[in-house]
């Protein structure tokens, strides 16, 4: 305990169950996440960080491509999107554009395709099948990682049938898992402020324990720093592992900065580092049953995301080519960064680096190639733009 020089004693309590490994629970989380002690809480995260992982810090070659832009649920916290009223000012990709799009990167050192788009009303199930298949054709090995909950439950009632068909027909498409987003926070009170036109928390964790059901793995998120209260992070995390103990399939938490630029929220302040790593620390050790913990960089910037790796993180996620929802809402940490660069802020934050797929099973480097997305030279694609929007009817 001594070792750990606490300076808040109400930490004190809480280190002994950390020590131990039991359980914290709502009363521990709201200490964690209103102590001044921003050390201590780093140093108990890490140990649980070290306890899991050792000194390895993970990440993996992967580029994100968005099919559309434009979505009819017009979130107050939301940059990236076009109303549908509006959306001759988006982008809505035809399957052989999006697979054309995706080609500028992908060589075969991309292990990932990381797929979100807005809710596009004429975009049904039968869409993303087709570009499921049509990008498994063209990139047989890479691993599809597509559609959040939010995504498959707004396709399963635009296509008039239930989240289970969708996720078996895309399964035979060629779905591999799904991402985390639009989790956001849970609290109801905060949804109404910041994307009320979205699936509840409710329905979130409903649809995240189908896809799991149905054999799919998924990631998890958690939104911070907007008009939520310490109490609320606490109890979305608390949510998030009551769903894990029952279905298990949630591989990686990703907390995310929220960046209020050009949002209907901008009259916020962005995050600071304490609040960011903080919030690191608290999920580390409130959500004990999900392994992974990602300091996603694009978002904390690369100088936060190595001290993340200290304060519970355990991966940086991954080269991210062509990555535009942060980048709309102003994010400065750019997009897209070779895996050397990768390699060099993990060692520098005295971790060692290991290349992974998107299921966390390591690749050796020296035989996953790579000539665009995984070279020295980060790929500038994402400056290029979309192409022309094509109507889809």
């Amino acid at each position: 305990m001594d070792q750990l020089r606490l300076r808040d004693d109400r930490l004190r309590p809480v280190a002994a169950k950390v020590l131990a490994g039991r359980r914290l629970d709502r009363d521990d989380g709201v200490v964690i996440a209103s102590t001044a002690d921003l050390l201590g809480v780093g140093r108990l995260a890490n140990l649980v960080r070290e306890r899991l992982h050792g000194n390895r810090t993970y990440y993996n070659v992967n580029r994100h491509l968005n099919p559309t832009n434009v979505c009819v649920a017009s979130c107050g916290l939301c940059a990236f999107y076009v109303p549908w009223k509006e959306k001759d000012r988006g982008w809505t990709y035809t399957v052989e554009e999006a697979v054309d799009v995706a080609a500028r990167d992908v060589d075969e050192s991309v292990s990932e395709l990381h797929i979100v788009s807005g809710l596009h009303p004429k975009l049904k199930v039968d869409y993303y099948e087709e570009l499921f298949r049509a990008l498994k054709i063209r990139f047989p090995w890479v691993h599809l990682k597509a559609l959040t909950m939010v995504e498959l439950d707004f396709l399963a009632s635009l296509s008039r049938t239930t989240v289970e068909e969708v996720v078996d027909r895309l399964k035979k498409a060629g779905l591999d898992s799904c991402p985390g987003g639009g989790a956001e926070i849970f609290a109801p009170r905060v949804r109404e402020q910041i994307c009320d036109h979205k699936t509840s928390g409710e329905r979130w964790l409903e649809v995240a324990s189908i896809v799991h059901r149905l054999g799919l793995k998924s990631n998890c998120t958690m939104l911070y720093g907007h008009v939520e209260r310490a109490e609320e992070r606490v109890d979305h995390l608390l949510a998030l592992r009551v769903q894990q103990d029952a279905s298990g399939g949630f591989q990686c938490l990703i907390p995310l900065a929220f960046h209020p630029a050009n949002t209907e929220l901008d009259h916020l302040p962005s995050t600071g580092g304490r609040l960011d790593l903080q919030t690191i620390a608290l999920s580390r050790l409130m959500l004990d049953n999900v392994p992974h913990l990602k300091a996603y960089w694009i978002m904390l910037g690369e100088k936060v995301a190595q001290v993340a790796q200290h304060f519970g993180a355990n991966d940086l996620d991954g080269t991210i080519h062509d990555e535009r929802i942060t980048q709309a809402a102003g994010g400065s940490a750019g997009t897209g960064i070779s895996r050397r660069r990768l390699e060099f802020l993990i060692r520098e934050a005295d971790r060692i680096p290991v290349l992974r797929d998107t299921l966390y099973r390591e690749i050796d480097p020296s035989l996953s190639g790579g000539s665009s997305a995984g070279s020295d030279v980060a790929s500038s694609t994402a400056d290029s733009g979309p192409p022309a929007s094509v109507a889809v009817s």
